[in-house]
């Protein structure tokens, strides 16, 4: 481009040039000069079955002959009816009603509004509070912002922001509280959920709405698990003092972590699921919540059937199309199959690479939603000063030499901490999975060679 008056598109980032990708194939994008970018992040953990797949094209090109748009305060379509099946037969028992978004932003508002209309309508005035976690993200309309705990995206809106509260995430390698993991197994007593409860009677239980936790923290602190029992607890948390519990879906749901949902492994029932990205496989706008018969049942006996909310492009038929053509892929080429297959190969040899460098400092995840913990010296626990915005360098270097990642900064206070999310499609072959640790290696080597032994930036403890 000659200059900006030749350019109308409003870039996320106006300093900077990108790629202008024509097609993908696979588990790859090819940019306009044929240069292939292996998709070692699915996009934004979205692209689940890869690119180029010419049957959902042609489910939603279908749809779009038959109906294109239908307002669902008026009507309804079949594909409508078919995917809310599909997911609701997928979900935890007695998680039966599925509602229709375009994104996983607005399913994550739909669920804090659920829950404070659901409380409202039966008498429980006041109960309005969502208490959230650092270091999560819920998305970027103002309420999934309030709620969630992505420091520098809440911070040029502070003014905007509603009153909501926020604990830690369990983050075991980095524990906030200065716990030891197995110290909190043994006494069966978690900071991170007393914590919870504290908040909760500080602010009075009458006061608070919902409680939203996404069950592997994802792009804010690069895929860390809970460890085991944390949600039993936290489910127990939220029924003694009737809260609504959200597990917010949108990144590992649709076999991203190795189940139909990360919830499966949790051992939880939560009273909403949100989800995105993976329903669809990114090939269209499509997101929503999985809503527990007892909110149902509030809705029905105490407002007359009707939620106080929606949207233009709910429950979208080319989108929900899109949506039942990937679930049928899901199905038909066994990908839970691979996911788990491939997610142990690609887990050992990234452990291989933390052997040879001194950078990463952890890996963790489920299914294929993986973390790497990046530090300046593993040995003596040196961050990167946050300045170096060494993922992002990282991830640079390895789009230089064919591969994108998913960078992330600020996962352990907001500011300091470093990592890449490892999430290539969940049709991922041994093959690429060896192209993606070579040139991770690679990657590494070659930001070694542009960083000096005295830009240390210590961890205050």
């Amino acid at each position: 481009m000659d200059g900006i008056e030749k350019d109308y598109v409003f870039h996320r980032d106006l300093k900077k040039e990108y790629p202008i990708i024509t097609h993908g194939a696979g588990s790859y994008l090819i940019d306009e000069n044929g240069k292939k970018y292996l998709d070692a992040c699915s996009g934004a953990v979205a692209a689940n079955l890869g690119h180029g797949i010419s049957s959902i094209g042609e489910a939603m090109a279908e749809q779009a002959k038959k109906a294109a748009f239908v307002h669902t305060m008026r009507f309804e379509t079949k594909v409508l009816h078919q995917l809310a099946e599909k997911i609701g037969k997928m979900a935890p028992d007695n998680l039966n009603k599925v509602y229709f978004t375009t994104g996983g932003s607005e399913a994550n508002e739909s669920a804090l509004k659920l829950a404070r209309q659901y409380h409202r309508d039966a008498g429980r005035q006041q109960k309005h509070i969502v208490i959230g976690r650092w270091q999560s993200y819920h998305g970027n309309t103002i309420g999934s912002l309030s709620a969630g705990g992505d420091v520098n995206r809440r911070h040029a809106y502070t003014p905007n922001l509603l009153n909501y509260a926020h604990v830690y995430s369990p983050y075991c390698h980095r524990c906030p509280y200065g716990r030891h993991k197995n110290d909190c197994i043994s006494r069966q007593n978690w900071t991170c959920v007393t914590d919870i409860e504290r908040i909760i009677l500080e602010l009075g239980p009458e006061n608070v709405s919902a409680f939203i936790a996404e069950p592997i923290v994802g792009s804010q602190q690069g895929a860390v698990p809970p460890p085991s029992g944390y949600f039993e607890k936290v489910r127990e948390l939220c029924d003694r003092y009737d809260i609504v519990l959200i597990i917010d879906e949108v990144m590992t749901g649709f076999g991203r972590s190795g189940t139909h949902f990360a919830t499966e492994q949790i051992g939880i029932t939560p009273d909403i699921i949100t989800f995105g990205k993976g329903v669809s496989a990114g090939y269209a706008p499509l997101a929503g919540m999985i809503v527990h018969n007892r909110l149902i049942d509030g809705l029905i006996n105490n407002s007359d059937g009707k939620f106080i909310h929606g949207y233009t492009y709910s429950g979208h038929p080319v989108a929900v199309a899109a949506g039942l053509a990937a679930l049928k892929i899901y199905e038909q080429d066994r990908v839970l199959e691979n996911v788990k297959k491939q997610s142990a190969y690609l887990f050992n040899r990234l452990m291989e690479l933390k052997q040879k460098h001194s950078y990463i400092s952890d890996i963790r995840g489920r299914g294929l939603l993986i973390g790497i913990e990046l530090v300046k010296d593993r040995e003596h626990d040196l961050l990167f000063d946050p300045v170096e915005k060494a993922a992002e360098r990282i991830n640079e270097i390895a789009m230089d030499l064919g591969a994108v990642f998913y960078p992330g900064s600020g996962s352990i206070d907001g500011t300091k901490g470093e990592h890449l999310i490892v999430s290539p499609p969940l049709t991922v072959t041994k093959t690429e999975i060896d192209e993606i640790v070579r040139i991770l290696d690679e990657s590494f080597t070659i930001l070694k060679r542009h960083l000096r032994k005295d830009e240390f930036y210590e961890i205050t403890k």
